[in-house]
């Protein structure tokens, strides 16, 4: 069992790492000011529209944190074994797939354009959901009142 959760926490930090370029080449794009290219219409509509920012600060930049702190976490739980580390990144990922649900709805509905970038953010979010709810649902199976039982 612990195998199978090394190889989740392994795959865990792919994908984290692949959310992590993704909005980190949004965030260095957006602050040296150009835009990215696009091989769909919409990129530069939805990356320069008001919901783009969150105080000012573009919302990259927060997803470029949030893989980050996944990455750190997958890294730490590969690293001591501790199984509360991957099950905290787990429980993350319920923030990640909710801010993605909100974005993906502000480009259909609101902005009415699509960027590829923010899409694929939004497809990394939702591939680290579930399999944060496959790692609990497996240390869930191996917590010590269930072996005692």
């Amino acid at each position: 069992m612990i195998q199978n959760i090394k190889t989740l926490a392994v795959i865990f930090l792919v994908v984290s790492a692949i959310g992590f370029i993704d909005a980190t080449y949004l965030t260095v794009t957006h602050y040296i000011g150009g835009i990215p290219p696009c091989t769909i219409r919409g990129c530069e509509i939805v990356l320069t529209s008001n919901q783009s920012r969150i105080a000012g600060i573009p919302v990259a930049l927060v997803g470029s944190l949030y893989y980050a702190t996944l990455l750190m976490l997958s890294f730490a739980y590969l690293d001591s074994k501790k199984s509360s580390i991957i099950k905290f990144a787990s429980y993350c990922t319920v923030v990640g797939i909710l801010a993605s649900i909100y974005f993906v709805y502000l480009q259909f509905f609101v902005i009415k354009a699509i960027c590829q970038y923010c899409m694929i953010s939004a497809g990394t979010s939702a591939t680290l959901f579930v399999l944060g709810i496959y790692i609990l649902s497996q240390t869930r199976s191996t917590t010590p009142a269930n072996v005692s039982q």
